[in-house]
């Protein structure tokens, strides 16, 4: 399987996590988007399946944090989320088109597919076909990459030509809850990165000594979440490039 190598645009610039969020830009809307886009930081937006098949920009599978609504953002159309207001502004939901459209190539982009399966495992391949149609004819510095492994393989499978990675870490805590143990070490040992094309991993930032060997072996090695110079240090120790929030990294 040819893998798509990363865009030398992801490592040069930070990722603004859920674009540049703050308060009355809520995480992962247009406004969030715009704002880092004029500041000149790359992008990590997260997407999650509508009820009609579309890529829609949201992180969470449910609405209540993040909304005055309540319920499965799978139990909405497309149509019925971009009406949906982000809590504390004017934002709405916004599709996958209309944030590629926004961006234009400007900086690069890097977007996290949600676990559509609950188990960290399997995949309809609908949202990573919505992703590609989405993409399609699109320009600029772009990557796609998930938790789940299978949507990973399902991306190569969908899209190619599109640089694709792992999303990785410790898998410990309340999140790890509920997987089988076989399961927890495959993915703690990144075990399936050579079985479904990646070709880049985005780690948690105090774990990258696991990720050591990859990045000898010459994988790009990205990370996750860095939300202040000094977690920024330790970042730049064991990886190329950082993902961040609540404060401004140097562009340089």
């Amino acid at each position: 399987m040819a893998v798509p190598p990363l865009p030398p645009a992801f490592t040069a610039l930070p990722l603004a996590h859920r674009a540049l969020h703050r308060a009355g830009r809520p995480e992962n809307s247009l406004a969030a988007v715009a704002a880092a886009v004029a500041a000149g930081y790359g992008i990590e937006i997260d997407v999650q399946g509508s009820a009609d098949g579309a890529a829609m920009v949201f992180h969470d599978d449910r609405l209540e944090r993040l909304t005055a609504e309540a319920g499965p953002v799978r139990a909405r159309t497309a149509a019925e989320l971009e009406r949906i207001r982000l809590c504390g502004s004017d934002e709405t939901v916004p599709r996958l088109e209309t944030v590629l459209a926004a961006v234009a190539g400007r900086v690069p982009l890097l977007i996290e597919l949600k676990d559509q399966s609950g188990r960290m495992g399997g995949s309809d391949g609908v949202l990573e076909g919505a992703v590609a149609r989405a993409l399609a004819g699109y320009g600029g510095p772009v990557a796609a990459m998930s938790f789940n492994p299978d949507v990973v393989a399902a991306l190569a499978a969908a899209a190619p030509a599109l640089p694709r990675g792992l999303v990785t870490w410790e898998w410990e805590g309340p999140e790890a809850e509920g997987l089988a143990p076989a399961d927890l070490a495959r993915l703690r040992d990144i075990a399936d990165f050579d079985r479904v094309g990646a070709g880049f991993v985005s780690h948690h930032f105090r774990d990258l000594d696991r990720v050591r060997p990859l990045r000898a072996a010459g994988v790009p090695v990205l990370c996750w979440t860095v939300c202040s110079p000094a977690d920024e240090a330790v970042a730049r120790a064991g990886a190329d490039g950082i993902t961040f929030e609540g404060y401004l990294p140097p562009r340089a």
